[in-house]
């Protein structure tokens, strides 16, 4: 089980930007696949963003494409998603996920993750 934490949520007006970050203690994420999710109260989970272990290479779903841009910095142990031009129905807790064995971000961002973290809360409202 691979341990994850994620922050940087919080409340933004329509049109501005956040910053999250996931993070694990007990593992280095440099070697895990990891997808960004999020899920609003009463949908579906969605796949927003996933980028490949020991590379740089993602994939974006088309629903943020241009908006929401994932990156890694190795040195500090974090995967980030940078979220742009925030609409209301953004609003979700975000999640991060990864897994032991999947390491294929088409297999993550398909249901493929067996570790979660906790969510962070995002709220877009003026």
């Amino acid at each position: 089980q691979v341990q994850l934490v994620e922050s940087g949520g919080g409340v933004v007006e329509p049109g501005g930007s956040l910053k999250l970050s996931c993070t694990s203690p007990n593992l280095a994420l440099e070697d895990l696949t990891t997808g960004w999710f999020r899920q609003a109260p009463g949908q579906e989970r969605e796949a927003l963003s996933c980028i490949v272990h020991n590379d740089e290479k993602t994939e974006t779903a088309d629903s943020v494409k241009g908006r929401f841009t994932v990156s890694r910095d190795n040195a500090k142990n974090m995967v980030y998603l940078q979220m742009a031009n925030l609409q209301p129905g953004d609003s979700a807790v975000y999640f991060c996920a990864t897994d032991l064995i999947m390491q294929s971000c088409t297999v993550i961002l398909n249901g493929g993750a067996g570790s979660w973290g906790q969510g962070t809360q995002v709220s877009v409202s003026s």
